[in-house]
């Protein structure tokens, strides 16, 4: 790329876009183009401009999430290179990330990389992935001591849904998911499904992907 890589931003939480924003207008080498509060905002400027990076977050308040805007970019434009950004230690969105030819994807509250790191690598043509999952508490349990299992059970309790449709879901029986409830109960110390749940969504440890694509 010749001249400074231009950067548009889009961040719904205004003190995230702040730090964004920071970060590229303290680089030498990056221009910002725009900061924008909804990511489909981001795609409509990437139509009508030329643009070399382009950060999101993954979560939205409000309209498209950051990762099917991402997509919707990339597709419009394969050139444009793309850094996922999210503050939740949900880790199932990188896979989805990948598949989509998203470069890179960062972990705001747990990389040990920096943005800045980030940013200079995606541009070279680096795909920039975490090298390991976030695994903060839950109660008296790390994510990691949590089955992948009863990860999916803990993402559809966020959502308020039954153990019936939960089982429904996964083809599973009623009284599986009682296990895998109870099971997670006993880890985390929590003394029923609604304590985990609200503390589960509440930490960002999981988010349900209705609740990415609810805008």
């Amino acid at each position: 790329m010749s001249g400074k890589i231009r950067v548009v931003i889009a961040d719904d939480q205004y003190v995230a876009r702040g730090f964004f924003e920071m970060h590229v207008k303290m680089a030498a080498d990056y221009e910002l183009l725009a900061s924008l509060s909804a990511a489909e905002q981001a795609v409509e400027y990437c139509r009508k401009n030329s643009v070399d990076l382009v950060i999101l977050d993954v979560m939205m308040k409000h309209g498209l999430d950051g990762l099917t805007c991402a997509e919707t970019i990339k597709n419009n434009n394969p050139r444009v290179k793309v850094i996922l950004a999210t503050s939740t230690a949900e880790y199932q969105w990188i896979e989805k990330a990948k598949q989509a030819g998203i470069e890179s994807f960062w972990f705001k509250e747990y990389d040990e990389r920096s943005l800045l790191e980030v940013m200079d690598r995606t541009v070279k043509g680096e795909h920039v992935y975490p090298g390991a999952r976030p695994d903060p508490e839950l109660g008296d349990a790390k994510k990691s001591e949590l089955s992948e299992r009863e990860l999916e059970i803990l993402r559809e309790l966020t959502t308020n849904r039954s153990n019936e449709e939960i089982a429904e879901r996964y083809c599973i029986s009623v009284n599986t998911v009682k296990r895998h409830i109870q099971n997670m109960l006993a880890k985390t110390g929590y003394t029923n499904r609604l304590e985990l749940a609200v503390n589960a969504k509440a930490l960002g440890l999981v988010v349900h992907d209705d609740d990415r694509t609810k805008g």
